[in-house]
């Protein structure tokens, strides 16, 4: 994962010395050696994450991240405090001021990488459902949406098989106004997370011998929880287990002893996030549900993608991460209609589509770009996974029978795609498309139910079909 990071310290060597590391990681590295040039780059670059030194001359990093937090324009940025401070009240005062962590030096690599990767993911799918919302011709709402996050008290559900610690950690959420339940084993967390609607999940990382990841692993995969923030509990010793629960959806931790404002402040950011998201979610779906919704499949129009497409080329020239397109149709679909009818047809396209969401990314854009063919944008994406993604949703249509509704038949249906990828933020919309239908030409002439590249076929089956011939 590439991003641009924006390191901040008045002292040369400390700048140097991240800078090396993360550009060992092929980061993006911006420095600044005070309080105001870290502000106007800030503003002018659009980092994706800040490294915030807090002892500077001048305006420390206390005050860097509040104005950064109160500015409209870099409040989506995530902060995180890197420092010789080690009390427990500056690592309140950093999370008060609006950073996502604080760490202290020295930094701990490992968890660096992990944190850093685990924000910037965070802040790339809150950037595109920004973006969308800004498209859908709403963007003054979203000031409205920051306001509405910050609504006291929520639902929050605690984790932990000591009841002594999980009394104490009830008792500080309750103190400030937090509905909690609470669950001593990950059998009966995962069944309470189903059925109720929480704003936080706090897990210890060990819970009566058994893995607290391997749970945090399970909330992801439910769509119940998919989004839920959650905050792991854990003792010095895991903190190389830490790396591994951010990469798997953790979005925050606290260290024992459990520190009570610590802990609240940490809640508070996590709960306001998710209301923030929740909200940003709703307008969205709102706001584009009628202009720039396909009625029958329920997925983006034409319209839409194409606004989309052409924002994400464009913002290649300000992040040089590729963008890829995926133009797909179904195979003989018109045999479906010819042989069953169109409301059998009808069902397969809104079936169809609802197996393709299911196997792409939150920030990939699936629009139905006319008849039976389908556009999937990727951004930021090469084309080597572009085309094992296409490959991927081809060979899981291929091997599943689709239901075309109710008391429909069970149909096998099969996709042909085209693949087509570009780092030129010059290139149009149009001419991208142009050759991506270009090789799904080549796919249907090569036998369908094959994905090609504009350099030629992907599929197994389809290379030596073309190699035979």
């Amino acid at each position: 994962m590439s991003a641009r990071i924006l390191v901040v310290d008045d002292i040369h060597t400390n700048v140097k010395l991240l800078e090396a590391r993360l550009t060992a990681e092929y980061f993006d590295v911006l420095t600044a050696y005070d309080g105001m040039s870290a502000l106007e780059l800030a503003t002018s670059e659009a980092p994706d994450l800040i490294l915030l030194d807090v002892m500077m001359p001048g305006m420390d990093g206390f005050e860097v991240c509040s104005r950064l937090k109160s500015d409209a324009a870099t409040r989506h940025i995530p902060i995180v405090m890197v420092t010789a401070l080690t009390d427990v009240g500056d690592r309140v005062r950093g999370l008060e001021a609006g950073a996502d962590d604080f760490l202290s030096k020295p930094v701990n690599e490992v968890a660096l990488f992990a944190r850093v990767r685990s924000l910037v993911r965070l802040k790339m799918l809150m950037d595109e459902l920004r973006t969308r919302q800004a498209m859908a011709g709403e963007a003054e709402l979203l000031e409205e949406a920051v306001a509405e996050a910050e609504v006291t008290g929520g639902e929050i559900l605690v984790i932990e098989d000591s009841p002594r610690s999980s009394a104490r950690m009830k008792g500080y959420l309750e103190e400030a106004g937090y509905d909690v339940s609470l669950s001593a084993s990950t059998q009966e967390a995962l069944e309470i997370s189903q059925v109720g609607s929480f704003d936080l999940i706090i897990t210890a990382i060990e819970i009566a011998g058994e893995d607290g990841l391997r749970l945090c692993s399970h909330f992801r995969s439910r769509e119940a929880t998919r989004y839920v923030p959650i905050l792991m509990v854990l003792d010095d010793m895991d903190l190389q287990r830490l790396a591994k629960g951010l990469d798997l959806g953790v979005t925050d931790y606290v260290v024992k002893p459990v520190d009570r404002n610590e802990l609240k402040a940490r809640v508070r950011t996590q709960v306001r996030r998710r209301r923030y998201h929740d909200r940003l979610r709703s307008m969205l779906d709102r706001s584009v549900s009628m202009a720039f919704t396909d009625v029958l499949t329920g997925i983006y129009n034409r319209r839409y993608m194409s606004a989309h497409l052409d924002r994400k080329l464009m913002e290649i020239a300000e992040t040089g991460k590729p963008v890829s397109v995926m133009l797909f149709d179904i195979d003989y679909f018109k045999r479906v209609n010819d042989n069953h009818g169109h409301v059998v047809g009808d069902s397969v396209l809104k079936a169809v589509a609802d197996h393709v969401l299911e196997s792409v990314r939150e920030t990939d854009l699936l629009a139905r770009f006319g008849g039976e063919e389908f556009v999937l944008v990727m951004p930021a994406t090469d084309v080597e996974v572009a085309l094992k993604v296409a490959d991927r949703i081809r060979e899981r249509l291929s091997l599943q029978l689709i239901s075309a509704g109710p008391n429909g038949p069970c149909l096998n249906v099969t996709i042909s795609a085209g693949v087509a990828t570009t780092s030129d933020p010059m290139e149009t919309p149009e001419e991208l498309l142009q050759r991506a239908d270009a090789a799904l030409y080549d796919a249907k002439q090569n036998g369908r139910n094959r994905v090609f590249g504009v350099n030629g076929p992907v599929t197994p089956d389809a290379k030596r079909a073309v190699a035979s011939d």
